[in-house]
């Protein structure tokens, strides 16, 4: 059975008790979290770096950029490919599965900077994410 053109695979995880995703095209790897370094002076949603196999990873907050309160930090990093070869993770709550949705599916009339729409699961919406706009 072949794969509709508009059909895309996006990783869908929780923060706090709400369930996001992104394109799994931008996603690098899942790691456990590991022990960060704080960074000075770095911007509010920075956690701070992991050495991800000799790799310095910068580790980002998404709860931070998207305005969730953070009740705790998860221990999972979601560990994203970018153009300009920096090595950056989102620290998520939980990872939940890889869905297989229908570009047709997706209710961009919600598009804002960071979300590029939401997808309707179950009884649920699931917030559909810009890795490009979180990663700054």
């Amino acid at each position: 059975m072949s794969k509709s053109v508009s059909e895309l695979q996006v990783l869908v995880f929780k923060l706090e008790n709400k369930n996001y995703c992104v394109d799994i095209g931008h996603i690098d790897e899942i790691v456990d979290r590991d022990e960060l370094t704080k960074l000075p002076d770095s911007a509010r949603h920075v956690e701070g770096v992991m050495d991800l196999r000799g790799t310095t990873t910068t580790i980002v907050n998404p709860k931070t950029v998207l305005g969730l309160p953070d009740s705790s930090t998860g221990d999972r990093v979601v560990v994203f490919e970018t153009e300009d070869e920096r090595s950056i993770g989102w620290v998520i709550d939980e990872v939940n599965q890889v869905v297989s949705v229908d570009e047709a599916d997706v209710d961009d009339s919600v598009e804002s900077k960071s979300v590029h729409g939401v997808i309707r699961q179950d009884d649920d919406f699931v917030i559909w994410v810009k890795p490009s706009e979180i990663n700054v």
